[in-house]
């Protein structure tokens, strides 16, 4: 059991080094505040235990056995990708830095837009849900409930990264004084939306 334990946490760790568009986004929201970096991170975390949970009630199998249901998430996370690429050019043309305009600020509160926008960059992703039916299997222990194990190990999975990416959000408030001069803001603000509108092109283009 320990030695299942072990392998998965070094499972876990290669995996939140990836660099992905989810470690774009939580990079992109810290920049704004380490309260949008957290909110962020705790969206993106849900997700993650919601595709845990459907592999280990095996919805997963559907989408991965289902060409059009596969299809359908696959185009939606390439528009929500490259809706935030957009978002984060505008952003960085017109000089606001938020990202938002006042409308949009007083539309809603600012932790759930910010918790939603980590939740929805990583349910749009079939991929990860396809990933969570085959990576968690691996590390049930011999003889153990197949459900209640992979549910644990899905709410681990979540809790670690809360734990790692909430460093990535540290180390960049930790450098708020020089980021956030407007011309290293601006061209930060570049960079990621073009990575993300990048990322969404080749999601939309991948078969």
């Amino acid at each position: 059991m320990w030695s299942n334990f072990a392998a998965f946490l070094g499972a876990c760790t290669l995996i939140a080094l990836s660099p992905g568009p989810s470690t774009v986004l939580i990079v992109r929201q810290s920049l704004r505040s380490r309260r949008a970096g957290m909110w962020t991170v705790l969206g993106n975390e849900s997700g993650v235990f919601v595709w845990g949970l459907c592999a280990a009630l095996g919805l997963t199998a559907v989408l991965e056995a289902s060409e059009v249901a596969y299809d359908v998430i696959h185009v939606v996370g390439a528009v929500v990708l490259l809706g935030f690429g957009v978002q984060a050019l505008r952003a960085a043309r017109r000089g606001d830095l938020a990202g938002l305009t006042p409308a949009v600020r007083t539309a809603e509160p600012t932790d759930l837009r910010d918790y939603r926008a980590g939740l929805l960059l990583n349910l749009a992703n079939p991929k990860a849900g396809i990933f969570a039916l085959a990576f968690l299997p691996q590390f049930v222990p011999e003889g153990a409930p197949h459900f209640a194990s992979m549910v644990a190990l899905a709410a681990f999975w979540a809790v670690f990264e809360v734990g790692f990416y909430s460093c990535y959000v540290w180390g960049v408030s930790r450098l708020s004084a020089a980021l956030s001069r407007p011309g290293v803001r601006r061209r930060l603000e570049q960079v990621s939306g073009g990575v993300m509108i990048a990322l969404g092109i080749r999601l939309a283009l991948d078969t």
